[in-house]
């Protein structure tokens, strides 16, 4: 049986692949991706894109999330690659670095979702308020009303009389004409739908 092959461990016990025989040293594939050498760019997502992967799933626990992120991670590099300085460390903890900026980014994102629905969520359940001019609640329904118009025509309904007419679940019944239950089941798996609509469209926090 063949031996595995030696791995470092980072600070947060993620493997780092070793360089195997034949394969350019980390300072040399560092000189060519600065350079723009797209084979580089391959050795590098070759040898550190596990390590970026598993930081992302250990943070965010998403694996369509952390694959966003891998991508992102190597993206952002790639561009910017005229900013990395071997004086300031290796081209591996430089990634490192990219990594969990992209991670916290994420989960700000994940945290504007989840204001934005509990927001249509809420109100369902609250009674009509007088919101003003706020800019951040004129924001919020422009994010949420592009994406309503992806929902099934029912639960599309039901969200758009709550978001946008501050109406409570009996007075959509009312309205509708439809049973309370019936609401509710739209009201719930329509802001289920719009969270992975949001997510789908990248939306950010400010």
């Amino acid at each position: 049986m063949t031996a595995r092959p030696v791995t470092e461990q980072t600070a947060d016990s993620a493997p780092l692949r070793a360089p195997t025989e034949g394969s350019p040293a980390d300072e040399e594939l560092a000189v060519g991706f600065v350079a723009g050498d797209e084979a580089c760019l391959a050795a590098v997502y070759h040898r550190w894109g596990a390590l970026v992967h598993t930081l992302a799933l250990r943070s965010l626990a998403d694996v369509r999330e952390a694959e966003d992120v891998t991508q992102t991670v190597f993206l952002a590099a790639w561009r910017g690659r005229a900013g990395f300085a071997p004086e300031r460390g290796a081209l591996g903890a430089w990634l490192v670095g990219i990594t969990r900026r992209k991670i916290a980014d994420a989960l700000s994102a994940r945290t504007r979702r989840a204001e934005l629905v509990a927001a249509a969520g809420a109100r369902m359940s609250a009674g009509s308020v007088d919101h003003g001019a706020q800019p951040e609640v004129v924001l919020d329904r422009v994010l949420v009303g592009s994406e309503l118009a992806r929902l099934p025509a029912a639960q599309r309904r039901v969200l758009t009389l709550a978001f946008y007419d501050d109406l409570t679940q009996p007075q959509i019944a009312a309205l509708t004409g439809w049973p309370l239950g019936t609401v509710k089941s739209h009201a719930r798996r329509g802001l289920h739908r719009l969270s992975r609509c949001l997510r789908a469209a990248g939306v950010h926090a400010e």
